[in-house]
């Protein structure tokens, strides 16, 4: 808005602060211009500097991953996974819920969360290596 001073001569008003927060606020203005960029650049300076200042929680896993590859087969309802004696640590006296649980959690990378293990047994592989055959379904 022009504003007419005391000596007849127009003047550009300038925004208060809080107009020029309510215009970022609702983005009013254009493409390109100073404020736009002000605006873009404080997003990008929090998308980038928040993650260094802040601990959001997001950790990769502590426990590695297995070192032999799965081997899946389709096994009617479900599917039949392969997993190699050495990528699962079950002790010799473990229980058949010990053994169950600790399978379960090695075939969730392949299955997700939601993995029911039927039954499981041993099995030599083709390079004569022990490992678990796990019938399992989600």
């Amino acid at each position: 808005m022009a504003a007419i001073s005391s000596s007849g001569a127009a003047s550009t008003a300038r925004p208060g602060a809080g107009q020029v927060l309510k215009s970022y606020f609702y983005w009013t203005y254009p493409r390109g211009s100073f404020h736009y960029d002000v605006m873009v650049t404080l997003i990008l300076a929090f998308l980038f500097v928040t993650p260094r200042l802040w601990d959001y929680g997001a950790k990769p896993s502590p426990v590695a991953g297995s070192v032999h590859p799965f081997q899946v087969e389709p096994s009617g309802v479900g599917v039949i996974v392969t997993v190699a004696s050495a990528d699962v640590a079950i002790p010799a006296d473990a229980s058949e819920g010990q053994v169950k649980q600790t399978l379960r959690k090695a075939i969730e990378p392949v299955m997700g969360d939601a993995v029911y293990v039927e039954k499981w047994e041993t099995v030599r592989d083709a390079q004569g290596n022990l490992a678990w055959k796990v019938w399992a379904h989600r």
